[in-house]
């Protein structure tokens, strides 16, 4: 079975959304890295560093089960971790092109 790419990744995780704010995480760039580990039955596991657009965020749960669900869809994928962390802070730079054009920021 090929390996799962950071890029199908990343698609899967436009799927997933903040519910307060109308834009998907990577869009927001609320994902900080993926990284992968082959494991013995040659399937993957996925450990994704995300944060979150505030400490205090009250759907940080629902948020990082969203995420770990939609990864391990993906074929090939055994496990896949979240680590939600903190640093560097989330700021508003992050948002990309078209998030910025969906919030009206540009």
């Amino acid at each position: 079975m090929p390996a799962v790419t950071e890029d199908e990744v990343l698609t899967a995780l436009k799927q997933c959304y903040d519910p307060e704010i109308p834009v998907n995480i990577v869009d927001l760039g609320l994902i900080y890295g993926v990284r992968f580990e082959s494991t013995a039955d040659d399937k993957q596991d996925v450990t994704i560093d995300m944060t979150l657009t505030a400490q205090g965020c009250p759907a940080h749960v629902m948020i990082g089960e969203q995420v770990k669900s939609r990864v391990e869809q993906l074929p090939g994928v055994r496990n896949a971790t979240v680590n939600v962390v903190w640093n560097p802070p989330w700021t508003p730079e992050r948002l990309s092109a078209d998030a910025r054009k969906q919030l009206g920021i540009d």
